[in-house]
Formats: structure tokens, C-alpha cells, sequence
């Protein structure tokens, strides 16, 4: 039978890793022979979530088992996640949800909307009710709701691959000890086919996280084969407990392709098609402000300074360019879209107006008064009948994609350089040292 099993909510502020309890996961049922008829997947899920930590992601297992093995399956993952995450810690409110079969259509219809709005709690009980799923929460249940979506969102279309690797426990807290050199000589040597591993734009290393959870580097690239090799580039100066190959929907803009166009909602994904209200502005802190014209109200979109040179394409918009903004909604009283994309359809004339020239002395004319035609100073010559001439100026961008730069980008986001490399899913299991131990 399939199984699918979902993760999430293991981890807080302090340390832990739901990826890191899934590795241990699998490190035990392989023991025991258990086959998996899939790579570990992670799920990033709506990044706009205020109760979350950084990347919001859910981690799900799927295997091919029998009944027999049922409950020693069931009683290793608790097991697990009794003892390594961390429960009753403030924010932390593991569940696990596992499903026999194919997951039904109610789970795939919550995990997809968990990509791009809230799901209440409540609906998510009464799915796993309903369905054929056993659900175990330690908290407030909050957890069941990236649990189930995990087991629903099977990743069926464009997909990517990370292979991460994790510290000893000692070592958690500490800086992690990666040679910055080999960490940029493998992104030369595997981009585009790797990707998000260093952000070229402001020389930093992007595959290894400052916070106090195990993860010591996470490659991040097109197939399980390019992201070993990647790893096998990289100098890691300290042990390394273990590592493991998920695929993932990182770096494919599932929570936009999930979200309802037009919709712009607290906490949720923005997907907007219109055209520039107002020339945009410049405020403290180095944000840019554009408001943008849907339908018939004007929706204020915001590009951060972290965002880089990213701000400047949206300041040299002018009012009447079409373009959508993609983007998200934080949790104020007022609505604003955060920008993590921009796509620029067509750019309007930048006309400014000039002053004619004397006939005589070509020097620029001068307004002889409101509809008093213009006068030559040097000439002293008046000319009734003359008008401004329209200069058309050069635009600074050019219809397109733009992105922030890379530090700025969310796990969601999709780089450039992975247009043209969507795939979907072959249903095919792991094959070759997918993890160690």
C-alpha cells in the first residue's frame, strides 16, 4: 500500500529542523527495508504566514509498504518526533498526518491553498476526520495544517532538488566552517543547473543559514545527480552528521501559480495585472513605492531596499506602463504587496516638452506669456504661432522579468536562469546514495 506521511512545525526560533527529523526518519525505516517510492519532498508553503518560522516548509515521506509494517512505521515516526523536536517550546506545534493511499481530493484541494492563503486549523481537522488519515498534534494543532498540505502536494509538475547536509550537535550555534572560495567556484562550474547556492550580485554565499539549526550547507539545483556533484565541490572545514537529497518545489513559483488572480487578501499571495497610477517614489530607508491601477482602485506595491537593484527598474516605471506585480500581503491594517516580481508588458512614451528655437539665432525660446506665443531674448523677435515640441526620451527598462536580487528572493521564488527548465514528475523512486547514514 502507499503511505504518505506528513511533518511540520518541528522547529522554533531556538534550533531544530524539520528537514533534520525527516533525515532521521529516514535513516531508521531503511534499516528495516522500508521502500520509498519517492525522494523526501519538501513543501514550501505560503510565505506570507505570520506564525512561521523562516522558510515555512513541510516535509512529507511517501513509501510503498505493507500492512504488516504499518504499526512499526507509525511507531518510528512518533518516536522520532518525541525526541527530536522541539515540543513545548514557544511557537512549536509539531503534527504528523499519515495517509494510506493516494491522497483524496479534499487533501490536494487544502494543500494547494495553502500555498498562497490561510487555512483555518479547523478545516484541516475536519479533513484528516474525513479522510482515511491518522493525525497526531502536540500544541495547539497548528501543525496539521503544513502536515496534511505536505501529504496532498505531491509535486506533480516543475520541481528542484536540494541536497543538504547537517552538523553534529556540538557544532549547532556556532559559524559554520564552509570555504567561501569552493562554495563560489562550484557555482561556476554548475550554473545554471545549480541555482540560489551564491548571489553573484553582492558576493555572498547563499548554501549555508546563520541560524541555530543543523543544517550545515543546502545545494540546491536541477537533478539529485547535479546537486551531489555540487556538494562533492564544496570544502566543509567541520563533521557532517549526516545529508539527504529532497525534491522540492523550490525556485517554481507554485504559491503564484496557486493563487487566485486579482486577489489581495491579509496574509495571502498577490497575483495583479494593471497599469502605473503614479510616477513612483522614493521614502526613508531607501523603499520604492508604486501604485498600481487593477480594475478600478489603485493597490500600493512596495520593493524594499533589501531587494537591491531591483528598486530601480520599479522607480523607472512611469504612470500608463502595463505590467503584473506578484508579490505577498503582510498582516496591516492597510494592504500592501510586497513585491517579489515584476513582469513589464509594455512601456508608454516618456514624452517631456520643450521650448522651440528662434528661426534666427536657434536659441531656445522663451514663453512670452499664456497664449502669448514665445519670444527670442537675444532677437527680441515674438512668435505667435509657435508650440512646445515633444522630445521622446529613452526608457531605462525594456519590457520583461524582473527579479530582486538573490538574497532578497524567497525559496518560492524562481530564478531567471531556471526558465526553460520546468520538468514534471516521472513517478520515478530515488535511485543510487541518495542519503548517509
Amino acid at each position: 500500500m502507499q503511505l504518505h506521511i506528513g511533518l511540520d512545525d518541528t522547529d522554533s526560533t531556538s534550533g531544530g529542523c524539520t528537514t533534520y527529523l525527516a533525515a532521521c526518519i529516514v535513516e531508521q525505516l531503511t534499516k528495516h527495508n522500508v521502500r520509498f517510492v519517492d525522494y523526501p519532498n519538501i513543501i514550501r508553503l505560503n510565505p506570507n504566514i505570520p506564525y512561521k518560522t523562516r522558510g515555512n516548509a513541510a516535509v512529507a515521506l511517501r513509501l510503498e509498504t505493507s500492512e504488516s509494517q504499518y504499526a512499526f512505521i507509525r511507531e518510528t515516526v512518533l518516536n522520532e518526533i518525541e525526541q527530536k523536536s522541539k515540543i513545548g517550546e514557544k511557537g512549536t506545534e509539531p503534527a504528523v498526518v499519515i495517509l494510506r493511499g493516494k491522497p483524496p481530493a479534499s487533501v490536494k484541494a487544502l494543500a494547494e491553498r495553502a500555498l498562497c492563503q490561510v487555512v483555518p486549523v479547523k478545516n484541516a481537522v475536519n479533513i484528516v476526520r474525513k479522510s482515511s488519515a491518522e493525525a497526531a498534534a502536540y500544541g495547539n494543532q497548528l501543525g496539521l495544517v503544513g502536515a496534511l498540505a505536505a501529504v496532498g502536494n505531491t509535486i506533480e509538475g516543475d520541481h528542484t532538488y536540494e541536497l543538504i547536509a547537517y552538523r553534529k550537535r556540538e557544532n549547532c550555534g556556532t559559524t559554520r566552517k564552509v570555504d567561501r572560495a569552493s562554495v563560489i567556484r562550484m557555482n561556476l562550474l554548475t550554473a545554471p543547473f545549480t541555482f540560489s547556492n551564491y548571489d553573484e550580485a553582492n558576493d555572498r554565499v547563499l548554501v549555508t543559514p546563520h541560524g541555530p539549526d543543523p543544517v550545515l550547507v543546502g545545494i540546491r539545483g536541477e537533478t539529485p545527480v547535479i546537486v551531489q556533484k555540487g556538494f562533492k565541490l564544496v570544502n566543509i572545514c567541520e563533521p557532517i552528521e549526516r545529508w539527504m537529497i529532497f525534491r522540492t518545489n523550490h525556485g517554481t513559483e507554485a504559491h503564484f501559480g496557486a493563487s487566485k488572480p486579482g486577489l489581495v487578501k491579509r496574509f495571502c499571495v498577490a497575483v495583479l495585472s494593471g497599469t502605473v497610477a503614479e510616477k513612483p517614489r522614493r521614502i526613508m530607508g531607501g523603499h520604492v513605492i508604486l501604485s498600481l491601477r487593477y480594475e478600478q482602485r489603485k493597490i500600493t506595491c512596495a520593493a524594499y531596499e533589501p531587494t537591491g537593484k531591483f528598486r530601480d527598474i520599479v522607480s523607472a516605471l512611469i504612470p500608463g506602463d502595463k505590467l503584473t506585480v506578484f508579490g505577498g500581503t503582510p498582516g496591516r491594517r492597510w494592504l500592501t504587496v510586497n513585491l517579489e516580481k515584476i513582469h513589464i508588458h509594455s512601456l508608454t512614451d516618456h514624452v517631456s516638452l520643450r521650448n522651440p528655437t528662434c528661426p534666427k539665432c536657434h536659441k531656445n525660446l522663451k514663453s512670452a506669456g499664456y497664449s502669448k506665443g514665445f519670444k527670442c531674448d537675444r532677437c527680441s523677435i515674438t512668435i505667435f504661432q509657435a508650440t512646445k515640441i515633444p522630445t521622446y526620451q529613452d526608457r531605462k527598462v525594456r519590457p520583461g522579468i524582473y527579479l530582486p536580487t538573490a538574497k532578497a528572493n524567497r525559496h518560492l521564488t524562481k530564478p531567471l536562469y531556471r526558465y526553460g527548465h520546468e520538468k514534471i514528475w516521472m513517478r520515478a523512486p530515488p535511485s543510487g546514495k541518495w542519503h548517509n547514514p
